[in-house]
């Protein structure tokens, strides 16, 4: 009969493993999803802010910069249209270079994620 008790401790001792496992696992799981949601959280509230800052002063920056542009060309019209102009050939260039900015931001990710 010892070899039947042997057998039947050592399966309680592996279904005790196992569920020990499953807990484990299962906290794990439940932490990692809190690092995440937590730095995402993080990263978007620090890009709200440092991007609400930085738009306030591109704009500053661009409206002082249309008035001495216009002021020294002697027309407005031409400093904004300037000013406007330059804005928009950096979106374009931005929006052509797109594709590096997205594989950046998935190897940052894929780091934070995987650790």
């Amino acid at each position: 009969m010892s070899i039947f008790e042997n057998l039947s401790n050592s399966a309680d001792k592996g279904t005790e493993a196992s569920k020990e496992l499953v807990s484990k696992s299962y906290e794990y799981s439940k932490l990692k999803a809190f690092q995440i949601t937590t730095l995402s959280i993080s990263m978007l509230a620090k890009l709200l802010i440092i991007g609400t800052v930085l738009s306030l002063g591109f704009i500053f920056i661009a409206f002082s910069g249309a008035i001495a542009l216009g002021t020294h060309l002697q027309n407005m019209a031409l400093g904004y249209l300037a000013v406007g102009s330059g804005t928009l050939i950096f979106a374009f260039l931005l929006y052509l270079f797109r594709k590096s900015f997205d594989k950046k931001i998935i190897a940052k990710i894929s780091e934070i994620f995987f650790k």
